[in-house]
């Protein structure tokens, strides 16, 4: 791309946004493969990672200090505006506003914990407090931070409740949602 056009160039976005154990960061990871598109699924747990410290102690940091928050999400929108990606997020259908198809993954705090406990492990009864907990602290971070309330996802262009479907299944019902629409803005 030219340096001309990459000035002109807007990128097309699909955001995927959802509580953890939704299945967020799968069904965007497939949707991108499918569709031959970058992923970004820039998380807490990546910047743990390259931190070097645990997860839950980053949450810890983060619940005292938004700059970790605001770090992240900058971060993830600069990177969704490089080039036609699909980003997955917890905040990216509130913060990429120019996303061309902006979705919802839910399910319940049950369903979600089980699924968390499968893919790290504990048991069962502390992972669903935990993933309660964390609910309620994210809740009250973004609102603080951001003004976002994340119960609130009706202006989504499409809201999947994913409980009772693979993910290979709800990215089929994502890929089918943008299948008629225009998504390069060209």
């Amino acid at each position: 791309m030219s340096t001309e056009t990459a000035a002109t160039y807007k990128s097309s976005i699909i955001a995927i946004s959802g509580k953890s154990g939704c299945g967020n960061s799968t069904v965007s990871r497939l949707v991108a493969e499918r569709l031959g598109r970058r992923l970004v699924n820039y998380t807490f747990h990546t910047m743990a990672d390259e931190m070097g410290i645990p997860f839950v102690k980053l949450l810890e940091m983060a619940s005292a200090d938004p700059s970790y928050d605001r770090t992240l999400d900058e971060r993830q929108v600069a990177m969704a505006h490089e080039e036609d990606c699909v980003i997955g997020s917890r905040l990216a259908i509130w913060l990429v506003r120019d996303a061309d198809i902006r979705v919802y993954l839910h399910a319940s705090s049950e369903v979600r914990s089980e699924r968390i406990k499968k893919r790290e492990g504990g048991e069962s009864s502390a992972v669903l407090a935990f993933t309660k907990r964390r609910d309620e602290i994210d809740r009250e971070r973004y609102l603080s931070i951001y003004g976002i309330d994340n119960d609130r996802y009706d202006f989504a262009d499409l809201v999947i409740n994913t409980e009772r479907m693979t993910p290979e299944c709800i990215a089929d019902v994502v890929i089918a949602a943008i299948g008629g629409r225009s998504l390069d803005g060209r």
